[in-house]
């Protein structure tokens, strides 16, 4: 929206983001949101690339009003998030990151903070498809079911998590985020220096600046806002952050899409440490093999010393 009307009126606003990085863990990808690639073969190659497509939200540019307008939705999407397509597949174009999926190309150009110059394109890329949809028309409200359950059970109330959260987003200097992620138990990651290297299961309410996301430290993002800025300056006056995160929590957030985004990452991590185990017994198995192929052979030594 081109900027809010009055304060006396309801609050009005477009969600104009901006670019983004980490704070408050990095294995292999986790497509809780499945970015459009296309396919196409050279002329006179056997070579097929692939890149990377802007992907619509999943509703019409208006639907968000009065809360987000059309004009700065199209501005947004259409411009800045295009430019992250556009400049991520220049990048990548002709080197070992084509063909990797976006999350892969984000968790290996993070680099343990040593930023890669495709990372900024590849993350922005994909943290604005997730936080177009991480909204909904007639947002807000109350989650329910296991989504609810867990959060009462890490913040101890739905309420003292809208306060983490509403803190985290607004306490974000400059441009960045802030996120709800599924922490899964892994106390040491490849790339990135683990925030909360614990090994419990929970929800974690984490900001980030610029571009990061929670992926490069190997949790699960099942929320996020943007708060770059100059989209806060420019549509809410200088100071009304706060009210913007306010009804982005209130009006905006699909919490639908949090929770099936928790049944996929739950599901994700029961996967991971179903094969994790599969191959620590492999291990065990080929190391009793192998003692026991060295047992056989000294007790073979020790036959023939005696018959000689």
């Amino acid at each position: 929206m081109a900027a809010a009307a009055s304060m006396a009126t309801s609050l009005k606003f477009a969600l104009l983001p901006s670019q983004s990085q980490g704070l408050r863990g990095s294995t292999r990808s986790f497509p809780l949101t499945k970015p459009q690639r296309r396919f196409s073969r050279k002329a006179g190659s056997n070579l097929i690339t692939a890149k990377f497509e802007l992907k619509p939200p999943p509703y019409p540019m208006n639907a968000l009003e009065p809360h987000m307008s059309q004009a700065t939705f199209e501005y947004h999407w259409g411009k800045h998030h295009r430019a992250y397509v556009d400049n991520l597949n220049k990048q990548i174009a002709g080197t070992e990151l084509q063909g990797l999926s976006l999350e892969d190309i984000i968790i290996a150009s993070y680099n343990k903070g040593d930023i890669l110059p495709s990372f900024n394109n590849a993350a922005q890329a994909w943290n604005h498809e997730f936080f177009w949809e991480s909204m909904k028309p007639g947002g807000g409200g109350k989650p329910s079911g296991e989504l609810l359950d867990l959060i009462e059970r890490d913040f101890g109330s739905f309420e003292r998590f809208i306060e983490e959260f509403k803190s985290a987003a607004a306490t974000q200097f400059g441009s960045g985020w802030a996120w709800l992620a599924y922490k899964a138990n892994r106390p040491n990651v490849e790339k990135a220096v683990n925030p909360f290297p614990s090994e419990d299961k929970k929800l974690e309410v984490v900001k980030s600046p610029n571009a990061v996301n929670p992926l490069v430290w190997d949790y699960f993002p099942l929320l996020t806002i943007d708060v770059w800025e100059n989209f806060v300056n420019l549509f809410f006056w200088q100071n009304r952050r706060p009210d913007y995160i306010s009804v982005f929590v209130e009006k905006l957030v699909s919490w639908e899409a949090v929770s099936a985004r928790l049944e996929k990452a739950k599901a994700k991590v029961a996967e991971r440490e179903t094969e994790e185990e599969r191959r620590k017994k492999e291990e065990e198995e080929e190391k009793q093999t192998g003692d026991e192929a060295v047992e056989m052979y000294v007790d073979s030594d020790a036959d023939d010393s005696e018959a000689e």
